[in-house]
């Protein structure tokens, strides 16, 4: 019969590679992803223009946007502004994002770097034909 269990469950990415290899692979990736991502701590420091708070400065472009928007939804530069100002907000909340690694013994960095190297390199070779 040509309708093989083999055929009907294809391996990762539609080729002869092992799905439970993929598994293994996306277990240990996201076990290591974890790991190394819980030991970082990121703070804000606030953005200032000329030792002053700036970013307040993003609300009134948002706030006249957004009254342009009340008086005719249909507004052209109601929605530029309010679309705008809040990308320039949420770009900056981003830029004002610090990130540390919190001190950890080497043997644990070692051991989060590679489940992360050891996940990858499973997931990539479950892709591969045997």
């Amino acid at each position: 019969m040509p309708d093989s269990m083999s055929n009907k469950f294809p391996g990762a990415g539609g080729t002869s590679g092992g799905i439970g290899t993929f598994f293994l692979g996306l277990a240990l990736l996201v076990t290591g992803l974890y790991l190394f991502l819980s030991r970082v701590i990121v703070v804000s420091n606030l953005g200032t223009l000329f030792g002053f708070g700036s970013f307040g400065v993003a609300l009134i472009p948002l706030i006249l946007g957004i009254a342009l928007l009340f008086f005719n939804a249909k507004s052209i530069a109601g929605w530029v502004l309010s679309i705008g100002s809040f990308a320039v907000i949420v770009v900056g909340i981003i830029l004002n994002l610090t990130a540390f690694f919190m001190p950890t013994n080497l043997p644990v960095t070692l051991l989060m770097l590679g489940l992360i190297g050891a996940g990858g390199g499973l997931m990539l070779r479950a892709f591969k034909p045997r």
